[in-house]
């Protein structure tokens, strides 16, 4: 079948596979049925034969499903033998956005949205999984632990799959994980909830830098920055309604496990939309297969073959970015041109994870240490959270209208200070609402606009053949502070309110610096402008 950017490479392998894996599923179903009947408990029934049949077909339908998405053998050669006298072309950066545009930032804003509901949807699961299971608050925040560690290993493994096998081909990988560990809402067993559940955080790691990959490449840059934070935005907070959204309608009527089993419908959705997801123009090109990359590029032109652009270096007889080398892995984003760029993001991604799933996460009780009424401190912090709303619409603005970079170092600036007065709250035993609100309210404006930012820029910086590597190992980086927060919660660092907040300050502070002398301002300049700037 011909290679367009929207066909599969081997449809039938493809489509088979997806049978496959929603069979698998569906074995399930008849398990969970049951279960009418004990008021959906299921704790203890022993896995029948369908199950494990079910259980076999999902891994079977998986392996089948990647291999209809791959490209065939010779374009995968063609990857590292392309002409390297051919031009780059883009579509014109001054193009208005049009409807396939807009087409695109739906869909993927959906593919998001079900994504960030995937981990939401933990905090609703773990009080009725700890009930039915009869296990311990600290068993059960097994369960987060082993889907941060899914999440990390997944943003890093998908980076990896984006670059070799396509963004497209990412991107409904996941969508079939999401429906194969649906089977989750079936599992008899805690620790059958292990496994799925990391598997679910793996495909849901995976798919957030793939999206904002795909949208960098395929956005003009005039719209690229405020699109890309945009979408984080909207697509995290649809991410967290529909979780919260779905436990309070569905879990009363099914207990905590049907809001696993809605991994097959939302994963469905991405599947039956993949028609409107193309693959990434410059991959296409990187592979070698430039008038399969035109073809897509025409329906994102708005009728004009004008604004189809060369990259301007190729036309004034400069070397363009070579992109045409062999995709060469993690290492080659810490050597060259990149490596102060990334070691600035990574160390910027593991302090923003302390600061999210360590600081945050405990700041409810040190409130209650610094005075604050446990019911006091519930509401101030929703009284927070609503204040920081509107710091999503200025992460945008600065970022589109002012600087990327400055903007980002902006807010991890923010971050720093915040937590610097934290520290010192705790250290002279301040008893301050209003300062407490301020702090609280600084810290959550600030988090969010660094996480806001960081991927996105992530995606804007690296070259073709490294983007999605770059995206899933800065994006890998986050999560992995938070696999360390929750260890340091374990030990009780955090109950030392005042030196936690000073030792995640440090490093955030510390990344600032880095990319405020390392960075490049990616605002209104074309992807290859960009790696003409970090040379």
């Amino acid at each position: 079948m011909k290679l367009d950017g929207i066909a599969f490479h081997h449809p039938f392998a493809f489509w088979f596979g997806c049978l496959l894996v929603l069979a698998g599923v569906l074995a399930h179903m008849p398990m969970f049925m049951m279960g009418e009947h004990t008021h959906w408990q299921m704790v203890g029934m022993p896995m029948t034969t369908e199950m494990w049949l079910g259980m076999l077909a999902i891994p079977v339908g998986l392996a089948l499903s990647m291999y209809g998405l791959t490209p065939r053998l010779d374009a995968l050669r063609a990857s590292g033998q392309a002409a390297r006298d051919h031009r780059w072309f883009h579509v014109a950066d001054g193009v208005p956005l049009n409807r396939a545009h807009w087409v695109l930032v739906t869909v993927l804003a959906i593919a998001l949205a079900v994504d960030v509901m995937k981990p939401a949807t933990l905090g609703f699961v773990m009080p009725g999984m700890s009930a039915e299971y009869e296990i311990t608050k600290s068993r059960a925040s097994l369960l987060a632990l082993f889907a941060l560690t899914g999440t990390t290993v997944g943003s890093v493994a998908w980076g990896r799959i984006g670059d070799l096998f396509g963004r497209r081909a990412a991107i409904l990988l996941s969508a079939l994980m999401f429906i194969g560990t649906a089977i989750c809402g079936a599992m008899p067993t805690f620790e059958w909830n292990l496994a799925m559940c990391f598997l679910m955080g793996a495909s849901a790691g995976g798919l957030l830098p793939i999206v904002f990959t795909l949208m960098a490449e395929t956005v003009p840059a005039t719209h690229r920055g405020w699109l890309l934070v945009a979408l984080g935005g909207v697509g995290t907070s649809a991410g967290y309604l529909l979780a919260s959204g779905a436990a309070a309608v569905l879990e009363p009527m099914f207990s905590w496990r049907v809001l696993w089993l809605l991994g097959l419908p939302t994963g469905a959705i991405i599947i039956v939309l993949n028609r409107w997801i193309p693959e990434s123009p410059r991959f296409l090109s990187n592979m070698g297969l430039e008038n399969e990359a035109r073809a897509v590029l025409r329906r994102f032109a708005g009728g004009s073959a004008k604004a189809i652009e060369d990259d301007p270096q190729a036309d004034q007889g400069h070397a363009a970015i070579d992109e045409t080398h062999p995709v060469s892995g993690w290492r080659s984003l810490m050597r060259g041109p990149h490596a102060r760029i990334s070691a600035g993001l990574l160390v910027c991604g593991v302090a923003w994870g302390l600061a999210n799933f360590g600081f945050l996460l405990w700041l409810p009780t040190n409130l209650v240490e610094l005075g604050v009424d446990p019911k006091a401190a519930s509401a101030l912090l929703a009284r927070s959270a609503v204040l920081a709303l509107p710091g999503i619409a200025v992460t945008v603005w600065l970022y589109h209208r002012w600087s990327s970079i400055r903007a980002l170092v902006l807010f991890i600036g923010l971050t720093a200070l915040s937590l610097l007065a934290f520290c010192a709250m705790g250290w002279l035993q301040m008893r301050s609402q209003p300062l407490t609100v301020a702090a609280t309210a600084a810290l959550l404006v600030s988090v969010s606009g660094v996480i806001a930012m960081l991927i996105p820029y992530a995606a804007e910086i690296y070259p073709v053949a490294l983007r999605a590597t770059g995206s899933g190992l800065i994006a890998a980086s986050s999560k992995l502070g938070g696999i360390v927060g929750a260890g340091l919660g374990l030990i009780g660092f955090f109950d030392h309110f005042a030196l936690s907040a000073l030792v995640i300050a440090l490093p955030m502070a510390v990344s600032g610096v880095m990319l405020w002398r390392a960075g490049v301002d990616t605002r209104g300049r074309s992807l290859e402008e960009i790696q003409s700037a970090l040379r």
